[in-house]
């Protein structure tokens, strides 16, 4: 992966999810990069900044691909 690629990521987050913004995003992909692949969307909570509320706030808007 790229730096466009990162960015696109980021931005991604950004727009698609509720209370995720610019530290939040690179968090999760600073995550994924280091840890590889969300196993299920309650890996999220492994993400510093990520609590049980936002997460079941973007739980609809969340999948594992």
């Amino acid at each position: 992966g790229g730096r466009p690629q990162y960015l696109g990521a980021l931005q991604t987050l950004e727009r698609e999810l509720l209370g995720i913004g610019k530290v939040k995003a690179a968090s999760i992909v600073d995550h994924r990069a280091a840890n590889g692949p969300f196993a299920s969307v309650d890996d999220l909570l492994e993400v510093k900044g990520i609590g049980a509320a936002i997460l079941e706030k973007n739980r609809d808007r969340l999948s594992i691909n």
